[in-house]
């Protein structure tokens, strides 16, 4: 008991809630990766089959359509997000879509980098989302599926049309494989094998519609682009990254447990049961948050709520009384605790967002566990209260 406050008498079997890279699926261990063929070429044939039936199974898992190509590229979701933005944009005009520092930066990117004269950028803060009926469809469209920061996700893809003339970006690094996109109203999709389903970190994955596809064959950027960026050659697509044929040297271990992991997805039962699970451990906190006063969403409308990247607000009046440091401190003091009793790793807000808590509420969570973490919140809190308290006596 710390300042008499009871310790809970259960605690979480699996203690990784980070929002990236994400706890590895119950039951994981090394031996899942024993079939991996190390030592061996990427472009030997065990290679290129280990790739392209990560590929496949990414298509199965996430319902993706047949005619949208699937890529395995470097440098994890930032990467994917990067060749999208430097070798589709700049044809026409683009609205950039900002609610979260992931979505800040790929602003950044069009309008200091890329330098695009022509860009609009609609934005909202930490919380929200942004007037998704200001958007021009006749325009290119960057945004984030799920906010990884902030725990606001876009609830559909109503907002967009079928008939749009522009193409629609989508960073869904931590949307895939628990949330449902529809694919249909998506010619990008973006995500990184270490979010959702617990992957190793350092590739991406790429899926490009067939819009998406004619314009990288009829549009030629203004700028150089870098190898590893390169998805055409003579005007026509690279169709060999789309088979497994990398751009760069993956990580074969890397490629192992990203399908050890779909395989694991496929035997729940797909998108349908990954996203249930999702739905199911985001549940426990939303009732938490509703029973405990001193918590909150940061997102505001229930619709927008993340069931992947939790984020949590403390609302305490004795807390929000303080400055923002202070009150910056006090969450990271709730953090260490949790840290410290063995039974909360990585719970802290992101850096760039406001301070309070960010929870993985992913699949590859058990319920379980996270409704065993749940009293350790409350825990956490008071004893942090109590010390603030004493403090200020």
């Amino acid at each position: 008991m710390a300042n008499g406050t009871a310790k809970p008498d259960v605690r979480p079997e699996n203690t990784h809630f980070s929002s990236g890279p994400c706890s590895k699926r119950p039951g994981w261990s090394l031996d899942a990766l024993s079939d991996a063929p190390l030592g061996r070429s990427h472009r030997a044939k065990v290679g290129k089959t280990k790739l392209k039936q990560a590929i496949d199974l990414t298509r199965d898992i996430l319902q993706v359509p047949a005619d949208y190509r699937i890529g395995i590229v470097p440098a994890s979701d930032t990467g994917a997000v990067e060749m999208a933005l430097w070798s589709l944009l700049g044809e026409r005009g683009v609205d950039m879509l900002s609610w979260e520092s992931f979505g800040a930066g790929w602003v950044t990117d069009v309008v200091k980098q890329l330098k695009l004269k022509d860009v609009r950028k609609i934005e909202a803060g930490y919380g929200l989302l942004p007037d998704l009926s200001t958007v021009d469809f006749d325009r290119d469209v960057v945004f984030t599926w799920n906010g990884t920061t902030s725990g606001v996700r876009v609830p559909n893809a109503d907002f967009i049309p079928a008939d749009r003339k522009g193409l629609t970006i989508c960073d869904a690094t931590s949307a895939a494989f628990a949330q449902d996109m529809d694919f249909s109203k998506l010619d990008v999709v973006t995500f990184s094998w270490q979010k959702v389903l617990g992957g190793e970190g350092g590739h991406g994955m790429l899926i490009l519609s067939p819009r998406a596809v004619e314009r990288l064959q009829s549009y030629t950027p203004a700028w150089p682009l870098p190898k590893i960026f390169r998805l055409t050659s003579g005007g026509k697509l690279i169709e060999g990254i789309f088979t497994g044929e990398t751009i760069n040297t993956p990580s074969m271990l890397c490629v192992e447990d990203y399908i050890d992991a779909l395989n694991w997805a496929k035997s729940l039962g797909g998108l349908k049961a990954l996203t249930a699970r999702a739905d199911a451990n985001a549940k426990v906190i939303f009732d938490f948050v509703a029973a405990n006063g001193w918590i909150e969403n940061l997102a505001v409308e229930a619709a927008t709520r993340s069931n992947t990247s939790v984020c949590l607000k403390i609302v305490d009046p004795d807390v929000t009384a303080l400055d923002d440091d202070a009150q910056a401190a006090f969450a990271k003091g709730v953090v260490a605790i949790l840290e410290n009793e063995g039974v909360a790793f990585d719970t802290g807000a992101y850096r760039d967002a406001p301070s309070g808590l960010r929870i993985w509420a992913g699949a590859t969570i058990d319920e379980a566990d996270m409704k065993a973490l749940m009293p350790w919140l409350d825990y956490a809190f008071k004893t942090q209260k109590a010390a603030l308290t004493k403090a200020a006596a």
